[in-house]
C-alpha cells in the first residue's frame, strides 16, 4: 500500500515540476517576443525623431512698395484757448460744446464796470487837454502876431509856443489813453477767433474772469477748425528718406473697421532728432462731412518704396551668423544649402531681399540655430508664399 502512495506522490510531483517548468519557458518566450517588439519600435522612434521636420515659404514679389503703418492721435487744423482780455463779470454765454462758428462771431460777452468808469475819466481828461490846448494855439497865435510888430520878445513868444506844445501833447496822451479804453472795452464781446467748432466751454453766466492767459483752466473757450483735419507721425530714420510732401496716405480707426480715410504729407521736419531717431511729419486729412473727430486714435498707413527687382520675406527666415545673415534653402533632394543674403528695408514682420534669393527658392521657416549646410530635412508641410 505505502509503495502504492509513493508512486502516486512521486507522478503528482512530476506532473507539477512539469507544469513550472513549462510555465517558465512560456514566460521567457513572451519576453523574447516584447523585447522583439521593444527593440523593432525603438528602432523606428529613433529613426523617426531623428528626422529634421521643416516647413518652408517662396518669397513674395517687392512689387511697387509696403505700407508702414504709424499711430498718431487727429487735431484741428487750429485749434486755440480763448481767454478774456479784460475783468469783470460774465454777464451771457451765446455758444455751447459742438456748436458751429464763425470768424468774429459772439461767444460770451462780459461786464467791466472799471474799464467803464475808466474810460469816462479818460474822456474827461481828454476834454481837459482840448481845451488848455485850444487856449495856448490862441494865446500862441496872439503873441506871434505881437512879436511881428515887435510888441512883445522873442522869449515871451518862445515861452507861449512851448506852452502850446505841452498842451498839445498831453491831448496826445489823452486821445492814446481814451483809445486803449476803448479797445479794453471792445474786449467785452469775447468772439471767434476763426472759422470752426467750439469743443469746450469753461464760463457760466456770473463767473468772475481775469485778463490774460491764466493757463488752460482760466480759458473761456476752447475753438478748433476740424476741416481739414491734422496729425503728427514719428517716422524711423529708416524710412525717413522715402517720405515726401505731397505722398497720399490712408488714416484708419479701430471702432471702423474696413472704412478708410485719405489724407496727404502736408510737411517734413526734413531732420532727424537725435533722441529718438525719428523725423517728424504732418498730414492733413479732409473731413468735409465730420465723419472723423478731432482727438481720435488713429492708424496712418504711409506708402514706402521698395526695389521692384527686390524679394520680400518674413523676418523669422533669417539665420544670424558671424559670417553674416542666411537663410536656409532646401533643393528637391531635401538638403540644406545656407545662402549669404544682402537685406534692404525692414517692413518689421517682412524684410527686403536684395540679393541672394530667387523667386523660386524654397527657405525654410523659423530654422533652428543647429541648422547647418549639407543637413538633410523633411517637408512637414506643404510650401506657402511669403506675404
Amino acid at each position: 500500500m505505502s509503495e502504492t502512495n509513493s508512486a502516486a506522490v512521486l507522478k503528482r510531483t512530476k506532473y507539477l515540476v512539469g507544469g513550472v517548468v513549462g510555465a517558465l519557458l512560456i514566460g521567457a518566450a513572451i519576453v523574447l517576443v516584447l523585447r522583439s517588439f521593444q527593440a523593432s519600435a525603438l528602432e523606428t522612434s529613433t529613426a523617426l525623431h531623428a528626422k529634421q521636420y521643416v516647413t518652408t515659404i517662396t518669397p513674395a514679389a517687392g512689387g511697387q512698395g509696403q505700407p508702414l503703418t504709424l499711430p498718431g492721435t487727429l487735431q484741428g487744423a487750429i485749434e486755440s484757448t480763448v481767454y478774456a482780455r479784460s475783468n469783470g463779470y460774465v454777464v451771457r454765454w451765446m455758444k455751447d460744446i459742438g456748436s458751429s462758428v464763425k470768424k468774429g462771431e459772439l461767444l460770451a460777452e462780459i461786464t467791466a464796470p472799471e474799464i467803464d468808469q475808466e474810460l469816462s475819466q479818460s474822456v474827461s481828461a481828454r476834454a481837459q487837454a482840448a481845451a488848455s490846448a485850444s487856449l495856448a494855439k490862441s494865446t500862441a497865435d496872439r503873441w506871434a502876431a505881437l512879436r511881428q510888430k515887435d510888441a512883445v520878445t522873442q522869449q515871451d513868444l518862445d515861452e507861449r509856443l512851448s506852452a502850446y506844445n505841452q498842451a498839445a501833447a498831453s491831448l496826445a496822451a489823452a486821445d492814446a489813453n481814451v483809445g486803449r479804453l476803448q479797445k479794453l472795452q471792445g474786449f467785452n464781446q469775447v468772439v471767434a477767433p476763426f472759422d470752426g467748432v467750439v469743443t469746450r466751454r469753461n464760463v457760466d453766466v456770473g463767473d468772475l474772469v481775469n485778463a490774460g492767459n491764466g493757463g488752460t483752466g482760466r480759458a473761456l473757450f476752447a475753438v478748433a477748425q476740424v476741416d481739414p483735419l491734422r496729425l503728427y507721425v514719428y517716422v524711423p530714420q529708416v524710412y525717413a528718406q522715402q517720405i515726401n510732401a505731397g505722398d497720399a496716405v490712408t488714416v484708419t480707426l479701430a471702432e471702423r473697421a474696413g472704412q478708410q480715410f485719405r489724407g496727404s504729407i502736408a510737411r517734413t521736419a526734413r531732420s532727424i532728432d537725435p533722441a529718438t531717431r525719428t523725423m517728424q511729419v504732418e498730414i492733413q486729412v479732409p473731413n468735409p462731412t465730420g465723419a472723423l473727430i478731432a482727438g481720435s486714435y488713429v492708424q496712418v498707413s504711409l506708402p514706402i518704396n521698395v526695389d521692384k527687382e527686390a524679394l520680400v520675406v518674413p523676418t523669422n527666415v533669417l539665420l544670424f551668423r558671424p559670417e553674416g545673415t542666411h537663410v536656409a534653402l532646401v533643393d528637391s533632394g531635401g538638403r540644406v544649402h545656407l545662402a549669404l543674403v544682402k537685406l534692404g528695408t525692414d517692413f518689421g514682420t517682412s524684410v527686403e531681399v536684395l540679393r541672394g534669393l530667387s523667386a523660386h527658392d524654397r527657405i525654410v521657416l523659423n530654422p533652428a540655430d543647429s541648422l547647418a549646410d549639407g543637413d538633410v530635412v523633411t517637408l512637414a508641410a506643404s510650401e506657402t508664399k511669403a506675404r
